[in-house]
């Protein structure tokens, strides 16, 4: 199969680090051919770095002029709407951040346009990527299908706030100062104060709403929030139970995330590293407990691989057609749901 011709729109920070660099060099698979970026000195610089042929001031120049199979959007997620609209009419796949948007009218409109216009939009929730992730979700799968130890009963995931970096090399920069771009306003619904409310838990908490569901492999809802944003439960639509905890402390050069999946007689548990660690997977610990013998674990070894390297190969394989995206922008609308309602019950303490 013919290597994806890709554009990126936007070379940011996390552009450069969680998405560029790693769409670089997978070169057997793909080529970054051009780069719309509205600061022209760092758009030099970025292409220099990368080899990208092509530099475009706006995505529409882009849209209007490159030859690209995909594009990549690493764009702030209030600026979607303003962007991500034209790419999807143009029909041309396209990969954004998370989450898909700020309120969840303005995801239903970018979910219409994918729809109309049959065209992919994939939300990067990187954390599913992640090669421990992968194989938990498989195991979480055989272990539900075959009942062998017992009903998924519980789902906990704590990601207390630490270093997200993790020693990455710091992306190329510019003095150029970002030109204003039109943001996503707050719901109607919503106070100022409850829209910074909202805007901090999906910045910060999104991918944790989004990766319960992807290990529950079905919907939850929530049932309780604690009035200082540390602790929200919920239950699935077959009564498992579900708790994440947002901050129940803080590490300074450490990162903490852990996702704990509880079956009657055994757990799977994933140990994530730092968001932007290079080329290294999460831990998976599996424990089996039959009640006959002792109980037994397994640590399987996973590929010197990043979520993010993953990520960028899934959104290539899902726009080629090997295998689906792991989160499109139908499912995403889903985590921006969980987030209003987070809000809502939050109100109560107000």
């Amino acid at each position: 199969m013919s290597k994806l011709r890709i554009g990126f729109v936007g070379a940011g920070g996390m552009g450069q680090m969680a998405h560029l660099s790693n769409y670089a060099v997978l070169s057997e698979l793909c080529e970054v051919v051009a780069l719309a970026e509205v600061r022209p000195r760092l758009a030099q610089t970025v292409a220099d770095r990368y080899g990208i042929p092509k530099i475009y001031g706006s995505h529409l120049d882009l849209l209007n002029d490159a030859k690209v199979d995909a594009i990549v959007a690493p764009q702030q997620y209030r600026s979607h709407l303003a962007i991500i609209p034209d790419i999807l009419r143009a029909g041309i796949p396209v990969f954004t951040e998370k989450p898909l948007t700020l309120t969840v009218e303005a995801g239903e409109q970018l979910v219409h346009l994918a729809e109309e216009h049959k065209t992919l939009h994939m939300v990067g929730y990187h954390k599913r990527s992640d090669p421990a992730m992968e194989c938990a979700n498989k195991r979480i799968e055989e272990w539900k299908k075959s009942g062998e130890y017992g009903k998924l009963q519980y789902i906990r995931v704590t990601m207390p706030p630490g270093d997200w970096i993790g020693g990455a090399d710091a992306p190329l920069n510019s003095d150029e100062a970002y030109p204003s771009i039109s943001m996503e306003p707050g719901p109607s619904y919503f106070t100022d104060e409850q829209t910074r409310q909202l805007d901090t838990f999906v910045n910060y908490y999104i991918h944790q709403v989004n990766a319960i569901r992807f290990l529950l492999q079905e919907s939850y809802r929530i049932t309780y929030a604690d009035r200082n944003g540390i602790l929200l439960t919920g239950e699935s639509e077959s009564s498992v139970a579900v708790v994440l905890e947002m901050a129940p402390y803080q590490t300074t050069v450490e990162w903490h995330e852990s996702l704990l999946v509880c079956f009657e007689r055994g757990f799977i548990r994933v140990d994530l590293p730092s968001p932007l660690a290079r080329q290294q997977a999460g831990k998976v610990t599996i424990m089996k407990d039959n009640g006959k013998d002792a109980p037994s674990y397994e640590i399987p070894v996973m590929p010197n691989r990043s979520a993010m390297r993953q990520q960028a190969m899934n959104f290539i394989a899902a726009v080629q057609g090997i295998r689906p995206a792991p989160c499109e922008s139908r499912e995403a609308l889903e985590d921006l749901k969980v987030a209003r309602d987070y809000i809502r019950l939050m109100q109560q303490y107000q």
